[in-house]
């Protein structure tokens, strides 16, 4: 594969979108200008099971300014039901508390939700399920998990192997619901007239958006034009429509044309938007007593929603991360009353990583080795699961350099050894990995606008990530020209077809396409071109995807301090060493990997939603009984990379960077907690109750 020859790609460049966010002109979905919009507010349903008996909206249609009232007993067919999640208000079942079961329209956003909450529901309630069990009788083997992945595999004979092992490890690790909530709310407005239908959606994919919702209405994908310029985050729970996305629409298409907006509140995301799922995992190691493993198991126990199916591949990552000759996954799911789960920054990866890294430190402890020395032992050649070469696993080189960087060799073997004032003190460590997805179907078309500018365009988001920098840098050095002579357009389905912003795909799809465009531009039309001369081109398939296995690597290094008197921990340095191919933008790169980090952190120590059972739903609506990490809990954080490209995984030599921050940070925190005080916590988040009592 021919890589670009770097100009713009690397530098530190400034975010071109920048100063549009900071002072308030770069549009969100619910900011886009529309004449006369109408505003539109949920009505969920307050049971999990059962169905809608009666529905009184008098008091709400009485109401002045209130112009609409849907409900399940008179909202506008859909014509393809198939999909339980979006099929809203179609029949009178009610699947999971919180589903939505109506919406009032309205001439302000006050006046709708005040009359939602006037509407009178009746009910014929039926008994729930929404607990996850290890043992929960109503668990099964989905066909296959998310991304496409094997549900299980079995290599080799496991048991035997870890009964004849010198040193064992047999744990359970859990993790709890955890909600995405990016800083913009899910949002849309739905404009829908006799030439055709708008949506402004708050949204990771506006192509993956207008294929998912055109046939719920019988509509051609070109008869709905989906925009979103600007995403304010989504870290995956924006990159598939949701029920407001439907609702949006049934609503406008009975308003008269007049533009139909909604934008859910927090507490509405905590049901309609995706979360990540509980798991249950049980680990199992085999290894000799130098720490070389001769078995893994991984068998996790997840929920998916009764109403549709989402299976996590939260074992997937322990097929590739270490040798290990005889090595089994597996995963089951329990079908719940509950929201249906979704993608959450680096779903299975993250919560999979956390887990197996745990073990590894736990099999550290077990044999006497350092935990370092123990994944440079256990690290392949080639990828366990085909056979094939690494297109660049340098998960050795990231470890060594992070223990220097970070002062690894001060760390004392056994816990709680280091005291500072009233803090014990550790170190943690925790691999991490990530595959270099690539998306296929996109293209980019590239026009010679004016005398010195360039036009690129293509159907790709920025959900924050820095895409209209990185893709403008991308285009400026594939067609050989500076920077400030690329124009670039994104989010919109009527630009050529982008893949999704999900799986850190974005600039490995989207940038393959720009190159593939301005190689054959300058192809078709040389330097200089004429005015107006235009090419459209399609990222061709990689024949190198085949042949090697791509996957970014990274290691993470936290120190832990935790008060000897109340449990209380504090996390004072955080560093990431990373392998992710060659760079697009320095600094938005960084960005990318300490947000993850910063997630990972919040994950280990916050964040947990807690679902009530009796009543079906989650409790922890807001962000005071939700906490996520602030700038009170991170202290020094900090994320390098190492100088090299990926001459396998596309022009550019990138991997993706989005996601791999988050996987595994959250394990090296709960190994420096161990490290501080010799308490092993194996349930997140690791909360000072869980610690308190195991202190020295």
């Amino acid at each position: 594969m021919t890589l670009l020859d770097p100009q713009a790609i690397g530098a530190p460049m400034a975010r071109l979108d920048g100063r549009a966010k900071v002072t308030g002109a770069a549009p969100y979905a619910f900011e886009q200008r529309v004449d006369d919009p109408a505003y539109l507010h949920p009505i969920q349903s307050t049971i999990a099971r059962g169905r809608v008996a009666a529905v009184d909206t008098d008091a709400a249609r009485a109401i002045d300014g209130v112009l609409d009232v849907l409900t399940v007993f008179d909202a506008p067919e859909l014509a393809d039901t198939s999909d339980g999640e979006l099929s809203i208000l179609q029949d009178d079942r009610v699947h999971f508390r919180g589903q939505i079961i109506g919406g009032v329209v309205a001439e302000t956003a006050e006046i709708a939700r005040h009359a939602a909450g006037l509407v009178q529901v009746r009910y014929t309630e039926e008994s729930h399920d929404v607990e996850l069990t290890a043992d929960h009788p109503g668990l099964y083997t989905p066909e296959q998990v998310n991304a496409g992945y094997p549900s299980d595999t079995d290599e080799g004979d496991v048991e035997a192997a870890l009964a004849s092992a010198e040193v064992t490890v047999d744990q359970t690790y859990s993790t709890p619901i955890e909600h995405n909530n990016p800083m913009e709310p899910h949002a849309a407005i739905a404009i829908w007239t006799a030439d055709g239908v708008t949506m402004y959606d708050s949204t990771q994919g506006v192509h993956a958006a207008r294929k998912a919702l055109a046939p719920l209405f019988g509509l051609e994908p070109d008869q709905l034009r989906v925009i979103a310029p600007h995403v304010g985050g989504g870290f995956g729970s924006k990159g598939a429509p949701h029920a407001h996305d439907v609702l949006a629409l049934l609503a406008a298409q009975r308003s008269g044309g007049r533009p139909v907006k909604l934008a859910l509140t927090r507490q509405q995301m905590f049901a309609l938007v995706g979360y990540r799922t509980p798991t249950i995992q049980r680990i199992r190691l085999g290894a000799n007593q130098d720490g070389t493993l001769t078995a893994l198991a991984h068998e996790v126990v997840e929920q998916t929603s009764a109403v549709k199916e989402y299976a996590e591949q939260t074992a997937v990552t322990s097929r590739k991360m270490y040798a290990a000759p005889n090595r089994r996954t597996a995963h089951r799911l329990a079908a719940l009353d509950v929201p249906v789960p979704f993608w959450f920054r680096a779903p299975g990866e993250c919560p999979g990583a956390y887990a197996a890294e745990v073990a590894m430190d736990e099999l550290a402890a077990a044999c006497g080795v350092d935990p370092i020395e123990l994944r440079v032992r256990n690290d392949p050649e080639v990828d366990p699961e085909t056979g094939n070469p690494w297109s660049g696993r340098h998960l050795v080189e990231c470890l060594r350099l992070g223990a220097e960087r970070f002062g690894w060799s001060s760390r004392d073997p056994v816990p709680a050894q280091r005291v500072s004032g009233d803090w014990y003190v550790g170190l943690g460590v925790a691999s991490a990995t990530y595959p270099a997805m690539q998306m296929p179907g996109n293209s980019a078309r590239i026009t010679y606008a004016d005398e010195g500018r360039y036009l690129v365009q293509i159907g790709a988001a920025d959900i924050g990530t820095g895409t209209w920098t990185t893709l403008t840098q991308i285009a400026a050095d594939a067609l050989g020209c500076d920077v400030a002579a690329v124009d670039l357009q994104i989010g919109d389905s009527a630009l050529p077809e982008a893949s999704v912003a999900g799986g850190s795909s974005g600039i490995n799809s989207w940038g393959r396409a720009i190159v593939a465009a301005a190689r054959q531009f300058r192809r078709d039309h040389g330097d200089p071109p004429a005015i107006g001369a235009t090419t459209v081109a399609e990222a061709p398939e990689n024949p190198e995807s085949e042949k090697f296995t791509m996957q970014s690597f990274g290691a993470h290094f936290v120190e832990a301090r935790v008060n000897r008197d109340t449990g209380e921990i504090r996390v004072p340095r955080m560093l990431g060493v990373f392998s992710i191919g060659r760079a697009i933008n320095a600094r938005t790169l960084r960005s990318q990997l300490i947000g993850g980090m910063t997630m990972g952190l919040s994950m280990a120590l916050h964040e947990e939603s807690v679902r009530d059972p009796r009543f079906g739903h989650v409790v922890t609506q807001d962000f005071a009984t939700y906490h996520i990490s602030a700038h009170a809990d991170v202290a020094d954080i900090d994320a390098i990379w190492l100088d090299e490209a990926d001459e396998h995984a596309n022009p550019m030599g990138s991997r993706g960077a989005g996601e791999i921050g988050i996987v595994g940070s959250a394990a090296a925190v709960v190994n420096a907690v161990y490290n501080a005080t010799g308490v092993r916590v194996r349930d997140l988040p690791v909360t000072l109750d869980k610690v308190l009592p195991g202190l020295p």
